[in-house]
């Protein structure tokens, strides 16, 4: 099996998910038959959010790149980063390496264009960063997805914040449940949760709408590029639909 570097720490305990999620979806009899993961639990990072929302924060580009030459110099064969709005530096990420960068946002489009269908729309509870930098929209686009956003996003943004300082709790559901209640009022049955702390929580969605993980999404991807042999087809994209 192929090796594959995890950029994490944004946050921590979405790592930990991730790796845990990794090893639940794995077919495997024994230890050796797990996906071998290099990971960078790196915390500080700098903040996404001072960054592209507030315009006062250090550009974590150059930080992330860093983490991607450590990790192919240790023997990364591929990477992954389960943060959504650390997607917008993937340019960064790619231009320091020559190992690929499993495409967390383009998996996820092709997976809302199978639930909701050309011309569909998809709700997305994601952190008002990822509206303000277009993060999914070019890729929806490509598929014929129309995004939709929760209208009240600095409840989006405290309940991350309330997320990362004190873990999940009773309030971040209530919040996220009455987002996708929301979403849902207004035609967009098929969501996605496309914020790692939202996926700590992600049982909190309306029970009538049509929820996928972006996490989830990405551990698939993970476990296709790892399993599969190194042809040049490197599963860190989607296949057309």
């Amino acid at each position: 099996m192929r090796r594959v570097g995890i950029l994490g720490g944004m946050g921590p305990e979405a790592t930990v998910l991730l790796m845990q999620r990794i090893i639940a979806a794995t077919p495997a009899r024994d230890d050796a038959g797990h996906i071998p993961l290099i990971v960078d639990q790196n915390p500080q990072v700098p903040s996404r959010i001072r960054h592209l929302i507030e315009g006062t924060g250090e550009d974590p580009g150059p930080v992330l790149a860093n983490m991607a030459r450590r990790l192919q110099a240790a023997g990364a064969e591929g990477l992954a980063m389960p943060c959504n709005t650390a997607h917008h530096y993937a340019p960064a990420i790619r231009a320091a390496v020559s190992v690929p960068l499993i495409d967390m946002v383009a998996l996820s489009a092709a997976r809302a264009a199978l639930l909701a269908g050309s011309g569909g729309t998809v709700g997305i509870l994601a952190s008002p960063a990822v509206r303000r930098t277009g993060l999914f929209d070019s890729a929806l686009a490509q598929v014929g997805i129309t995004p939709a956003y929760p209208k009240d996003e600095d409840a989006m943004l405290a309940t991350i914040r309330q997320i990362k300082a004190e873990g999940p709790t009773p309030k971040a559901r209530s919040t996220l449940a009455a987002a996708s209640a929301a979403l849902l009022a207004q035609g967009s049955r098929v969501q996605m949760v496309a914020c790692t702390e939202f996926s700590l929580i992600s049982e909190a969605v309306a029970p009538d709408a049509t929820v996928f993980d972006t996490l989830d999404v990405l551990v698939e991807g993970i476990i296709a590029f790892a399993t599969s042999p190194e042809t040049g087809n490197d599963k860190t994209k989607p296949e057309p639909p």
